[in-house]
């Protein structure tokens, strides 16, 4: 049946009584279909058989909020961070927490910080869109680490973390850790932070040493393990052929001016 709803310029515009019927079924399903905490991109709802149109249709009526172009999420709901994570990795070459985060996540930290700040690695470069950050407070890091063979190795979910969301291993993160380094305060921070990770694997760790392309962060891992006996730093030496460079120290300038300088 069609409904005559008024006479316009172009002649009469008319709506199926039908279509409003079909339309308050979609949303309805939708929302009874998704988790209200979770990014929805439009491939998901087309999923519930709604349209970009029908979608931008939805935000303006209060049913979705609109995250971003093509992103919207439950109106009234409040986005979790661990289904935010699991969306933002479908779309961010090589997105993975790391560093400082993955280290706290497995139970190493310095102190409970009064608001989460997320350390992100990708392999790809990019930002994190805004209407996450936001939400989530977060830093990304598009460094490059590791060669291609290494790249991908030591990424998983720990026990403690929810299913899907990829973090790095202790000894990955202990790496991205001492990479990310660039003054005097973020150094001290991260030795203690090394000095507080016991048991690392050494098979593990050499590995990731063998595959790593940073001279600066194997020779500081080096060091700090020695003093810390936190691995079996002679089995890696005589195991794993290290990347250490030559023979001489390294001596680097750090961003704040301070010098560091690591033995062979």
């Amino acid at each position: 049946m069609w409904v005559l709803l008024w006479p316009s310029d172009s002649g009469m515009a008319y709506i199926s009584n039908m279509s409003g019927i079909a339309s308050r079924s979609l949303i309805s399903g939708l929302l009874q279909g998704v988790s209200h905490e979770q990014p929805l991109d439009l491939a998901a709802l087309k999923e519930h058989g709604i349209s970009p149109a029908l979608a931008a249709h939805y935000a303006r009526s209060g049913y979705l909020e609109r995250l971003g172009t093509g992103v919207y999420c439950i109106a009234g709901g409040r986005l979790d961070r661990d289904q935010s994570l699991q969306f933002l990795q479908g779309r961010v070459e090589g997105l993975h927490v790391g560093g400082r985060t993955a280290l706290a996540w497995q139970g190493v930290r310095q102190y409970l910080e009064v608001r989460e700040r997320l350390t992100m690695w990708a392999t790809a470069r990019g930002a994190l869109p805004s209407w996450f950050t936001e939400r989530f407070p977060s830093t990304l890091t598009c460094l490059s680490l590791f060669d291609d063979v290494t790249m991908t190795i030591e990424i998983g979910t720990p026990a403690s973390v929810t299913d899907g969301v990829r973090v790095s291993s202790r000894e990955r993160a202990l790496l991205e850790l001492l990479r990310e380094i660039r003054t005097a305060l973020q150094l001290q921070e991260a030795r203690e932070l090394f000095f507080g990770t016991l048991g690392l694997r050494t098979a593990k760790m050499g590995d990731l040493l063998t595959g790593c392309t940073s001279v600066k962060t194997v020779r500081l891992f080096l060091m700090w393990a020695s003093e810390a006996g936190n691995v079996d730093v002679e089995a890696l030496r005589a195991n794993f052929d290290l990347p250490t460079g030559s023979a001489s120290r390294w001596i680097g300038t750090l961003a704040d001016g301070s010098k560091l300088v690591l033995p062979a």
